[in-house]
């Protein structure tokens, strides 16, 4: 048998980025004021056009796409802070980036549209790691198609 590990020392801080729940996500369909939710899925994807991973295709109803692929040069790197930040204002619009929730098909991808957002100088948005996998999963979830 292996011998035993000692202890480590993990310490539990506060989460680096807000999440919010399946349960945010539908009352977020419903608020009058709804924050907008940025999708970082491919756009084939999002069209639910070509569904490699989940049983169903589409997006959340209101969702606006920015692949994450978009958030890199040609080189691979990531695009300037000032590029970032016009092309996420311009998706944005006048809303404050803390009240943006991110998602994508499992909640990875998503997270480098809120690195981007971070490169940018926009900080706070949140994260739904369920995304598009947890909620086509759900009956009573509604789906869009298309653009």
């Amino acid at each position: 048998p292996p011998a035993a590990r000692r202890p480590g020392a993990f310490t539990l801080r506060a989460p680096l980025v807000k999440t919010v729940a399946y349960e945010d996500m539908l009352a977020n369909l419903a608020s009058r004021d709804p924050r907008p939710v940025i999708d970082a899925r491919s756009p084939d994807r999002f069209r639910g056009e070509n569904e490699t991973l989940d049983p169903m295709g589409g997006h959340i109803p209101g969702a606006i796409n920015r692949f994450f692929r978009d958030n890199l040069q040609p080189d691979g790197r990531f695009k300037s802070a000032a590029q970032l930040r016009a092309e996420f204002s311009a998706l944005l619009g006048n809303t404050p980036a803390e009240r943006a929730i991110s998602q994508c098909g499992s909640g990875v991808t998503a997270c480098h549209n809120l690195l981007g957002m971070e490169v940018a100088g926009l900080a706070g948005a949140a994260l739904y790691p369920g995304s598009w996998s947890e909620w086509c999963s759900r009956p009573d979830s509604p789906v869009a198609t298309g653009e």
